[in-house]
């Protein structure tokens, strides 16, 4: 079986995908990535309870991938409108690391990897946000699905 781009129509144009005939099952997905910081601008962050000026930076990038989750097919042209059941996501400190895991679930035709990897996403860029006062230096990195599960394929790390 050959693979193909599924965006792009056989005349080359951008389309979205056509899911009318494929059928609803649960869908999971789980994204991840890590915030890495200068080990000096953790540890003043441990010191403080990873609490800034602008409140809890755990809570905060929590709320925020929340919302992007929501808020995908708004940002990803070609992604599906979905009615999400469930979000998760986790943020545990490692010095000097954020370990970010975004899970999403739905009943639908379509998966919700997009989902996971926007709210992994926005989830890091909210920890960087709150923390560039202390440094620039900090690093945004391994935003990667980790499985998904539901539809054709399922697919673990």
């Amino acid at each position: 079986m050959k693979k193909q781009l599924s965006h792009i129509s056989e005349n080359g144009d951008i389309q979205m995908v056509d899911v009318t005939d494929k059928n609803s099952s649960v869908r999971v997905a789980t994204a991840s990535g890590k915030v890495i910081f200068p080990a000096a601008v953790f540890a003043e962050l441990e010191a403080q309870g990873f609490v800034g000026k602008k409140g809890s930076i755990i809570q905060t990038a929590v709320i925020a991938g929340i919302q992007a989750v929501k808020k995908t097919a708004d940002l990803i042209p070609l992604c599906h409108t979905l009615p999400i059941s469930k979000i998760d996501i986790q943020i545990v400190p490692e010095a000097p690391v954020f370990h970010i895991q975004c899970t999403v679930k739905c009943t639908e035709k379509t998966g919700v990897e997009m989902e996971a990897l926007t709210g992994a996403s926005i989830s890091a860029l909210t920890v960087y946000d709150m923390c560039k006062a202390l440094s620039h230096d900090i690093q945004i990195t391994d935003i990667r699905l980790e499985q998904k599960t539901g539809g054709k394929n399922d697919f673990k790390r």
